[in-house]
């Protein structure tokens, strides 16, 4: 399935056993009875956002468990469960209704598709919102992890890169399965394993369908607190050692000249 994929159409059917009413002689009645939910799903995947290529596929779910479904790239009514297969070999020995969901494909998929398309519906795209976070795992180790997030864009497939000082990165790079949001755009990430060094800039880029240009968010190593300290307490050794190492020196031309003033110095000259 392309990146076209279109939402697809669920009809819910829920079949509620009521509880019997049954009183007896103190008023009691008697506990209602479990409830059951049947679901019918019908669904249209076009290939590449056009309806050249369409599949459709039709689900039927019990208990969230699904029994069959019917395949447009089979042609036939498949058993998932072997709850399922009696009704797939009934449905399947139904010539009318095999010819009715084979002819799916054109008369509730390609015509709701061109439906939408005068809509604008199967136009629809979100751009991603892109940031970027990190992580030390060992407080003792140098190595970072950064995490590059691509999130809330439709239609699916993003492509995340990674950068360090305008070069692409390829090792120690990777990347998490994209996930479906409830409200029906998704989400992916993509790590990099890396030694930050002052100085250096990574990037993360992002491609994606809704976009003109790729989005890149840019990410610079901050030294920590114990580095600042080592690092000032290394300028400061140098300094005092400058200081303290200047200190013999001024005291020794003092002295030579007290020496040179005094009248002994003059009756050796």
């Amino acid at each position: 399935m392309g990146s076209g994929e279109i939402l697809p159409v669920t009809f819910l059917l829920m079949v509620l056993v009521a509880p019997s009413m049954v009183h007896g002689m103190e008023g009691r009645t008697k506990p209602p009875a479990p409830h059951f939910l049947l679901q019918w799903k019908y669904e249209c995947y076009f290939a590449n956002g056009t309806a050249g290529q369409v599949r459709y596929l039709e689900r039927y779910i019990y208990d969230r468990q699904e029994l069959v479904r019917f395949d447009s790239r089979r042609g036939t009514f498949e058993a998932v469960t072997g709850l399922g297969e009696p009704v797939a070999r009934l449905w399947n020995s139904q010539k009318l209704r095999l010819e009715d969901k084979r002819a799916s494909v054109d008369w509730f998929c390609r015509d709701n598709y061109a439906l939408d398309q005068q809509d604008g519906v199967a136009a629809w795209k979100f751009q991603p919102t892109v940031t970027i976070s990190h992580t030390k795992g060992d407080p003792r180790a140098h190595h970072r992890l950064l995490i590059c997030t691509a999130a809330g864009y439709y239609p699916s497939e993003v492509t995340i890169r990674w950068l360090k000082n305008g070069q692409e990165q390829t090792e120690g790079v990777g990347y998490a399965d994209e996930l479906q949001n409830g409200d029906w755009t998704f989400h992916n990430q993509g790590m990099l394993e890396m030694v930050p060094k002052r100085g250096d800039v990574y990037a993360c880029q992002v491609e994606h369908s809704s976009l003109k240009e790729p989005i890149t968010v840019l990410w610079e190593p901050k030294m920590s607190n114990s580095s600042k300290n080592k690092m000032w307490t290394g300028a400061l050794g140098a300094v005092l050692g400058v200081v303290f190492g200047a200190v013999p020196v001024s005291l020794y031309l003092r002295n030579r000249r007290v020496s040179l003033n005094t009248p002994a110095a003059g009756l050796i000259g």
